[in-house]
């Protein structure tokens, strides 16, 4: 499965990139395959390694922040792996085509 995940906290104010970086190195110490864009963090694995790693993330925020916003989304395919390389190879091959 493949999750694509956003946490920030709330009333921290604007500049919130301190705080995402904790979520995203509990990401990239998981061994996990993962992404991270200006948006979102992508992470590849089975269900329930995967989400114990979106649970660490938003703790990691939770700690230096009383209120916590978390956006999920996941595309729950068993048995598919190297899923993250694989769909963006499969747009890019329909755009160089």
């Amino acid at each position: 499965m493949i999750v694509a995940f956003s946490v920030s906290p709330l009333g921290v104010g604007e500049n919130v990139g301190e705080y995402v970086a904790d979520a995203v190195r509990v990401v990239r110490e998981s061994g996990l395959p993962n992404r991270t864009d200006a948006m979102f963090t992508s992470i590849e694995g089975e269900w329930d390694e995967v989400m114990d790693v979106v649970k660490r993330a938003v703790a990691a925020v939770e700690a230096r922040a009383g209120r916590v916003s978390l956006v999920l989304k996941a595309d729950i395919r068993p048995g598919v792996t190297d899923g993250l390389t694989s769909k963006v190879e499969t747009v890019e091959r329909y755009l160089a085509g």
